[in-house]
């Protein structure tokens, strides 16, 4: 049987395409072999549990340690009542070590324990009984809340002292967060704030995304199982769209070699990749329509409204920030810099951020194309123009993030505009005080950029100074028309009819720039 790209669960090395998983995490095996206990904390469809599943393994079959990994989702269901999640959790975890381990290394029957003592009692038992040192990752840990996740941190930290004959040897705590920001008030609406009640941690490791060459290392797999290669830029783009993300790398393979290009005597070209981002985007699959849903989360919108008007991070406090990386959703660079962690997020943020504003658009009848399907810029503005002066400040509503909701509106025309014959691309940048967009359609581009004045702003019209800054985005995308669009949001203003104005401007590179001043 041929494998194949993975996009859902563990990978299997039998029926998978995947890279060495300890690769990812090469400091786990020096915290096993120092009975440490640690957290894992990454981004979901990163490679968590296949990583950790195969390293158990990989410990298990070398002859020394008895190594599982077992999951504590099961016990999510059960809220406050911990004797009950208890015993979800002790019943998932016998069946997953009967998997994993031989007969030899299966633990005892769980013992009879009270509610509140029962992870503690079993694992003790377990491992008073195994004749090897016992190592456990404990999978999901964060899906706990409340009181039932600081049942389960108390119960491992009192373990603790019992190591190694009594108590796992090693342990780590895998999720989607670090241990300070799991939720425990009543309601999960508060955090941990520190390693307590589990200080007993030794290190908090992250999983890094794959590299260029991992992306090209993994596809040669199936180059050499199939015969069908992918070009090196169609890897190139695979990296520069998903920056090594795993579940899209594995996914924009997926669907190139499943459903378009099926016959592996064809090549896989960067064009494929790029027809695979707009199906795999368009269908919003589980991975990323899990993303999108987060996006209402105030602690995510905190984050992520600045960054579409370019602010600072003024509102959103450590905590907020903290919880949007571990989501995967943006990035931090080496500088401190935030971004949206790679372009095929960002397209399924705005997307997203823009369905009810979509939705809520007038019929636009195409008067923009020319005679030849390509768009006659001038017409598009004028189009623009009326149609804001209509339905732009009553759309505003319809946007989940009021702030920037003029931004979104003006996304959401474009996307319009351009649907089923180009693209809309988006630049979004923490302390920019812009937001740049690139139309394209049918190969020929306008590039836009949005500002806001506001009460707050300390200074001038934003657009005396946004000029020049369109005239840098126009040569970085290789275009010579430009929009300057400026929403004055200032209290005590105009009416929009009176305030409105169209300004032409020849930039210091000889393009073409429309003010547009709403």
């Amino acid at each position: 049987m041929t494998r194949h790209f993975n996009t859902g669960g563990v990978c299997l090395p039998s029926v998978h395409y995947m890279l060495p998983p300890e690769r990812r995490l090469p400091e786990v095996r020096g915290l096993v072999d120092q009975m440490a206990y640690f957290i894992l904390h990454a981004p979901r469809q990163v490679g968590k549990t296949t990583a950790l599943t195969a390293m158990a393994r990989s410990l298990t079959e070398e002859g020394h340690y008895a190594a599982v990994l077992v999951s504590m989702e099961v016990g999510a269901p059960h809220g406050d009542d911990i004797g009950a999640a208890e015993d979800a959790i002790l019943e998932a975890w016998r069946t997953s070590i009967e998997v994993a381990l031989p007969p030899e290394l299966h633990p005892p029957p769980w013992p009879d324990a009270s509610a509140g003592f029962r992870i503690h009692s079993a694992l003790h038992a377990w491992a008073k009984a195994s004749p090897r040192p016992l190592v456990v990752f404990l999978d999901e840990i964060d899906a706990l809340r409340d009181q039932t996740l600081l049942a389960v941190l108390r119960q491992l930290r009192d373990g603790h002292r019992l190591r190694p004959t009594g108590f796992p040897w090693s342990l780590a705590l895998v999720g989607l967060r670090d241990v300070r920001d799991y939720k425990v008030a009543s309601g999960g609406s508060e955090l941990l704030h520190t390693a307590s009640p589990f200080n007993i941690k030794v290190r908090s490791l992250t999983m890094r995304s794959f590299t260029e060459p991992e992306v090209a290392e993994l596809y040669d797999q199936h180059a050499v199982e199939t015969g069908q290669r992918f070009e090196p830029d169609a890897v190139a783009l695979v990296f520069a769209l998903s920056r090594g993300q795993p579940w899209l790398v594995n996914a924009l393979a997926y669907v190139a070699t499943t459903e378009l290009r099926s016959d592996r005597a064809e090549t896989i070209t960067a064009s494929d990749v790029g027809r695979a981002r707009d199906l795999i985007v368009e269908r919003q699959e589980t991975h990323l329509d899990s993303l999108a849903e987060r996006l209402r989360d105030p602690r995510v919108r905190a984050v992520i409204e600045p960054m579409i008007l370019g602010d600072q991070l003024a509102s959103a406090s450590p905590d907020d920030l903290r919880f949007v990386l571990d989501l995967g959703l943006v990035v931090q660079s080496s500088d401190g810099a935030i971004e949206i962690a790679n372009p095929i997020y960002r397209e399924i943020v705005m997307r997203s951020l823009t369905t009810y504003v979509r939705a809520s658009l007038p019929r636009l009848a195409p008067s923009w194309l020319g005679e030849s399907g390509a768009i006659d810029w001038t017409r598009l503005r004028e189009v623009f123009v009326a149609f804001w002066l209509q339905n732009g400040e009553a759309l505003l509503g319809s946007s989940p993030y009021n702030e920037a909701a003029a931004h979104l509106v003006l996304m959401a025309f474009l996307h319009r505009i351009v649907n089923g014959g180009g693209r809309v691309d988006r630049e979004l940048a923490i302390g920019s005080k812009r937001l740049d967009l690139c139309v394209e359609y049918r190969g020929d581009r306008l590039g836009v950029e949005v500002k806001t004045w506001r009460d707050s702003d300390k200074r001038a019209d934003p657009a005396d100074a946004g000029v020049d800054q369109l005239d840098e985005y126009l040569a970085s995308i290789g275009t010579k028309r430009g929009w300057l669009v400026r929403f004055d949001q200032r209290t005590g203003q105009p009416e929009l009819p009176e305030r409105m104005k169209l300004e032409e401007v020849t930039t210091a590179r000889g393009n073409a720039v429309t003010k547009i001043l709403l």
